[in-house]
């Protein structure tokens, strides 16, 4: 005898957007938020699941199904052990039920219509969610234009808070609304970025804050690293290495980093670059050779998060070498990094090529070649020399640097006057 599909799962799967492997994958998440470990489920699995073939999961699956559902797994067509499907009912009953149901909706949508006010609350779902992500993809476009400033840290802050404000605005599953906790933390966590990258740290700590907390929330594992991950870069700007270590080191910790290549490279890389302002040249170096093999080893075509897909490539590897053999002293090396970054850098890296670009005059500067530094710094354009706090920071040092090493050359002089057409266009 064939076993019957089941009908009410499929039916939820059409409603929500899923495919068989989409919904094995939430399944698999939310197991490991349960169990702590990683589901196995494929879209084999699931299939099984509407074909009948299994009618009655395993115990920790089902309620990872419910967690995922907001639905009771018999609600979903899942029948247990012992009992049978529910006989159809007969043409005349059915017939009976259709015209009961059709009554009392008609009487729902009157008394709706009669009654303003007291219609059925809004039902949120994935497109909702999806219209957020849209808005960010936005934000993160603008940070990597114009990092640091003061517009982008509140705009991100208030898309997070209008996720929030959809969470109260209708219903929604279980999955829906985790997704609109982690869409909250990863705007959250941009807000937090952008105070970083202008030098605005306590501003920065408070939004990190609210972040971690909605990202626990979610349980989701890419927006918790992003945070710790951020939270590092930010105790390492702030001249706190240890601290800078511990919270990279709860990044990398998480199962997403042993699980996928690419987290465990970011990490580490972010793990060099904290080494190196710690002066710590053996560990630094080791930490980017490990990053570098962990990149290689990873799967281009792998689903990762957008904020991550935004950035992360041998470029960003690039520039925290670069940053952190400045911070140690080899200057050579940090002028190679500093090369092969601007070299592979995406053009919409605006940002990051005015950082970068500095950051190579100071390594030719300390090697004594100031027309070759001086001309360096020179390319660095004027809204991101006067508008980005680090930028800006970096400059005047790199200015203090060369009136000490060249007070009277060609260079010192050339650069004065170019300096003084920045504050005048300012």
């Amino acid at each position: 005898m064939n076993a019957a599909r089941n009908a009410a799962l499929e039916a939820w799967m059409t409603e929500h957007g899923h495919s068989s492997n989409s919904l094995a994958e939430v399944v698999n998440t939310a197991l490991e938020s349960l169990t702590g470990r990683l589901g196995g489920l494929d879209g084999s699995s699931v299939r099984d699941w509407k074909s009948g073939r299994v009618r009655w999961p395993k115990s920790a699956t089902r309620r990872a199904l419910e967690e995922v559902s907001g639905l009771p797994a018999t609600a979903l067509g899942f029948v247990p052990r012992g009992r049978t499907q529910p006989n159809p009912a007969p043409p005349q009953q059915e017939d009976a039920m259709k015209r009961r149901t059709l009554v009392g909706g008609i009487a729902a949508a009157t008394a709706a219509a009669v009654a303003p006010g007291t219609a059925a609350p809004r039902r949120i779902g994935v497109s909702d969610v999806e219209r957020l992500q849209d808005r960010f993809a936005e934000i993160v476009a603008s940070d990597h234009r114009r990092g640091g400033q003061v517009d982008i840290e509140q705009r991100a802050a208030a898309l997070a808070d209008e996720a929030l404000t959809l969470q109260n605005a209708g219903t929604a599953t279980q999955r829906v609304r985790r997704n609109l906790y982690a869409a909250a933390a990863a705007f959250r966590s941009s807000a937090m970025w952008a105070a970083v990258d202008g030098r605005r740290y306590d501003t920065a700590e408070a939004h990190m804050r609210r972040a971690q907390t909605l990202a626990e929330m979610s349980g989701d594992q890419a927006i918790k690293f992003r945070i710790w991950s951020h939270a590092g870069t930010m105790y390492r700007h702030m001249g706190r290495p240890a601290d800078a270590l511990a919270a990279n080191d709860v990044a990398r910790n998480l199962h997403i980093a042993r699980r996928d290549p690419q987290f465990a490279a970011l990490g580490l890389a972010r793990q060099g670059a904290i080494h190196g302002a710690a002066h710590a040249q053996t560990s630094a170096t080791r930490a980017f050779d490990q990053a570098q093999d962990a990149m290689l080893r990873s799967d281009p075509d792998e689903h990762r998060p957008m904020w991550m897909l935004a950035f992360w490539d041998e470029a960003e590897l690039h520039s925290l070498a670069l940053s952190a053999h400045l911070s140690l002293g080899d200057y050579a090396t940090a002028e190679f990094h500093a090369h092969r970054c601007l070299a592979s850098l995406r053009p919409q890296m605006a940002r990051s090529r005015a950082i970068t670009t500095t950051r190579l005059a100071h390594a030719q500067l300390a090697q004594g070649d100031t027309d070759t530094a001086t001309a360096t710094a020179m390319k660095v354009p004027a809204d991101a020399a006067t508008e980005h706090a680090r930028v800006s920071r970096m400059l005047r040092e790199f200015s203090a640097a060369l009136r000490a090493t060249a007070p009277s050359s060609t260079a010192a002089q050339t650069w004065t006057e170019h300096t003084t057409a920045w504050r005048a266009t300012a």
